[in-house]
C-alpha cells in the first residue's frame, strides 16, 4: 500500500546452469523474483530456454499468484530469465505488456527483463513504424527488443547487438537478456539502475537487480555490472565487453538507498539499511528537536528512525501495528478513500504514544497526503507533539527514469515551502535532509556518481 511512495518500476532475475535439469531453473527464478517482489507487485513472469526453444509463462499479479507447482513444473532448461513489473510505460492492466518480452526474429527467439525507462521510446518507435515494425505493447522494453534485433542482423553475435543498441537507447536500463545459446546481462553506461550478479556452488550464473534475490538461492555476490558493461555467459563461460563503460560519469539512482532497494541489500559496496541508519544520524544531528520518543512510519522510515534515536539517545519506540495482509494489490486508492487504506493498513500503538512528544521519522515525502492521515491518527491516539522528519530531501521534479512520478502537480515540495507543507501536514515542526548531506548516506559509492535529479532536478540525461 504506496499510496504516497515514489515506486519502482520492476525487478530482473537471470540465471545460466548447463548441467541444470528438470525444472530447477524455472523454481530458482521464482524464489528469486519472491525476493525482489517489492520492486514490482502488478505482474510478472519467467522464461526458460530448453534446447533453443524459449518458453515462458506471463500473468498480472504477485509472484505467488502467478506461478505454482503444475506450472512452474512444465519449465526446463538450461537458462531463465524472470521480471516483476510496476509499470512506467504501457497499459498497468495490460497481460500483455508483462515480462519478460518473448520475441521471434529472424536469427532465432530473444526473451528480455528490463529495468529502467527509454527517454527516446517515441522518437525509436516512429522510425521502426516507418520500416514496417508491429507492435504488440506500447512499452519500452518492446522498443529495446527491436533495437537489438535490428542490429543483430548486421552483427556476428547478440552481445555485439547488444553494444551496437547502447549507442541508440538513451534513458536508464538494466537488461537480462536470453538468446538461444546465451545469457547477457547489460546495464545503461550511466549506471542508473542497479544489476549484480553472483555464482553459486553447482556452477550457476545468477544475475539480479539487488543481492537479496542472490542470497535467497544461495549464490555468492561477485560484483556489480559496470555501468556500460555487457556480460555474456555461454556454455558456462564468462565474457565481459567493456567498450561502452566509462564513456560517461556514473549516475546511480540515490532513491536505491533511501527506499527502493531492500534493506538486506548490498548496493555498490554499500550496505543498504547501513545507509538508512546513517541518514538517521545525520537527522538527528542537523534537524534536532526536543521530544519524548522517536517512532518510524513502518517499514521504510524505522531504520532512519533507529538512527535517529541512536544519534539524539532519545528512545525509539515501536508506534504502530500493522496489517500484514492489507497487501499492496489489495488497496488501491480508487477503492476506497486514502484515510481508509492508511488506517486499514496502520494503527497506532496508542499505550506508547499517548501523551508524549514524538519524532516520526520517513524516508521521502511525495503528495505528503499519507502523511497527513498519519499525523492526524497520532494526535487522536492523544501524542503531544508530532516532529515530521524526512531522511531525504524534499522531493520537486519527476523522474523519467522508471520510477511513477509523472509531473510536479503531484509533488507537494514543489510549489510550497517546507513550512508551508508542515502546516498542510499538521505537524509541529518539519524538516528534510539537505542535498548536500546525501553523500554522507553513500560513503562508499561517491566515486561513481548518482542521480539525484529529483531533489535537484539535474537530469543526468
Amino acid at each position: 500500500m504506496h499510496i504516497d511512495k515514489v515506486r519502482e518500476e520492476c525487478g530482473v532475475f537471470g540465471m545460466y546452469n548447463q548441467n541444470a535439469q528438470g525444472n530447477y531453473l524455472a523454481t530458482q527464478a521464482y524464489v528469486g523474483l519472491m525476493a525482489l517482489q517489492h520492486r514490482g507487485q502488478e505482474a510478472c513472469g519467467i522464461a526458460v530456454n530448453s534446447d533453443r526453444e524459449i518458453t515462458f509463462h506471463k500473468d498480472m499479479g504477485l509472484v505467488e499468484e502467478v506461478f505454482d507447482d503444475e506450472i512452474l513444473g512444465r519449465f526446463e532448461g538450461q537458462m531463465a530469465v524472470g521480471h516483476c513489473r510496476y509499470s512506467t510505460a504501457g497499459s498497468k492492466k495490460d497481460k500483455e505488456a508483462a515480462q519478460p518480452l518473448v520475441i521471434n526474429y529472424a536469427k532465432g527467439q530473444l526473451a528480455i527483463a528490463h529495468n529502467g525507462n527509454i527517454r527516446n521510446m517515441e522518437e525509436l518507435r516512429k522510425t521502426y513504424a516507418h520500416e514496417g515494425a508491429i507492435y504488440r505493447t506500447h512499452t519500452d522494453t518492446e522498443i529495446i527488443a527491436y533495437t537489438i534485433a535490428r542490429e543483430r542482423l548486421n552483427e556476428g553475435s547478440v552481445e555485439k547487438a547488444v553494444s551496437k543498441a547502447m549507442g541508440i537507447l538513451k534513458g536508464a536500463y538494466s537488461l537480462v537478456i536470453m538468446s538461444p545459446t546465451k545469457l547477457i546481462a547489460a546495464r545503461d553506461p550511466l549506471g542508473m539502475r542497479p544489476l549484480c550478479y553472483g555464482t553459486k556452488a553447482d556452477g550457476s550464473v545468477v544475475f539480479a537487480s539487488e543481492t537479496c534475490a542472490l542470497d535467497a538461492v544461495d549464490a555468492k555476490y561477485i560484483r556489480e555490472v559496470m555501468p556500460g558493461e555487457i556480460i555474456t555467459v555461454q556454455h558456462g563461460n564468462i565474457t565481459s565487453n567493456t567498450e561502452n563503460c566509462g564513456k560517461t560519469s556514473g549516475s546511480l539512482c540515490i532513491f536505491e538507498y533511501i527506499y527502493f532497494a531492500r534493506p538486506d541489500s548490498t548496493i555498490h559496496g554499500q550496505f543498504v539499511n547501513d545507509s538508512r541508519r546513517l541518514s538517521g544520524h545525520l537527522l538527528a544531528r542537523v534537524k534536532p528537536v526536543e521530544a519524548d520518543i522517536v517512532i518510524g512510519v513502518p517499514d521504510s522510515g524505522i531504520p532512519s528512525a533507529m538512527g535517529y534515536a541512536e544519534e539524539s539517545g532519545i528512545p525509539y519506540v515501536e508506534g504502530f501495528g500493522k496489517n500484514r495482509y492489507a497487501g499492496r494489490t489489495f488497496i488501491r486508492p480508487d477503492q476506497m478513500s486514502r484515510e481508509a487504506a492508511v488506517r486499514l493498513k496502520l494503527n497506532p500503538l496508542k499505550k506508547y504514544v499517548q501523551g508524549k512528544r514524538v519524532i516520526l521519522v520517513d524516508d521521502s515525502m511525495v503528495r505528503g497526503t499519507t502523511n497527513k492521515i498519519i499525523i492526524k491518527m497520532l494526535r487522536e491516539a492523544g501524542v503531544k507533539e508530532v516532529h515530521l522528519r524526512m531522511s531525504s530531501p524534499p522531493y520537486k521534479y519527476p523522474c523519467y527514469y522508471g520510477t511513477d512520478v509523472p509531473s510536479t502537480s503531484q509533488l507537494i515540495s514543489f510549489d510550497h515551502t517546507v513550512d508551508e507543507v508542515c502546516q498542510i501536514t499538521g505537524a509541529d515542526s518539519l524538516a528534510f535532509l539537505d542535498i548536500n548531506d546525501l553523500k554522507h548516506i553513500i560513503p562508499d559509492v561517491t566515486d561513481t556518481g548518482y542521480c539525484h535529479a529529483c531533489f535537484s532536478g539535474e537530469y543526468p540525461i
